[in-house]
């Protein structure tokens, strides 16, 4: 299958069958996936929790303005930020460069002054406003490995983060929730599965100039 017609198998699952299991081989992929993924500067600002505990996921579908596939999908991945973030991140990105690539500091020195200059000009606020657009582009990758995996998904931002962060304990890792993505495989009995996908005509969202 390839990826276009992995695309349009894909939609956003109403209704997981709760006895399907993502298998570890496929999680394992998708803990790459998201690794891999481009960020900004390649700061990797973005945690990945994967939680996979039915207890935990049905304590979590109220603060999630009871959507049931919180509670009945395979696993539940969460995308977390930091709460605070600052020209020591920076630091210890460069520092992991210079471990993998042995870049002499002549070479990466003005890269990081840089980055650590313009880190510290920005407000707090700023700084959190832009790690979390990098949730919303590892979000898309892992939508478009999920399908190439069949891995059925439905990504999320309807939920109380304030509880996730409560009940996930990421208050004490200095990480607050962003957005959700349960995965698993759609129920036999979900009315979405056969429904045809909408879709504007391509030619009325694609500008070409040549």
């Amino acid at each position: 299958m390839n990826i276009i017609n992995s695309l349009k198998w894909r939609y956003a699952v109403k209704k997981f069958d709760d006895k399907k299991l993502v298998s570890s081989t496929q999680i394992n992929t998708l803990k790459e996936a998201f690794n891999l993924t481009a960020t900004s500067f390649g700061l990797q600002p973005v945690k990945l929790i994967i939680l996979k505990n039915k207890e935990t996921q049905q304590q979590l579908v109220p603060h999630s303005f009871h959507q049931t596939q919180v509670g009945n999908a395979s696993h539940l991945l969460v995308l977390a930020i930091p709460k605070t973030y600052g020209t020591k991140d920076i630091e210890q990105y460069f520092s992991l460069v210079k471990k993998i690539r042995n870049t002499p500091d002549a070479i990466l020195n003005p890269f990081k002054n840089y980055l650590v200059a313009d880190t510290s000009k920005k407000t707090s606020e700023e700084l959190f406003e832009q790690n979390k657009r990098q949730a919303y582009l590892i979000l898309g990758n892992l939508l478009t490995t999920c399908a190439i995996e069949k891995i059925d998904s439905c990504p999320m931002e309807g939920f109380d983060p304030k509880k996730y962060d409560e009940i996930l304990q990421l208050n004490k890792q200095n990480l607050t929730t962003i957005l959700l993505l349960p995965i698993g495989f759609r129920a036999d009995d979900d009315y979405m599965k056969d429904l045809k996908k909408v879709r504007k005509n391509t030619k009325d969202v694609v500008i070409e100039i040549s």
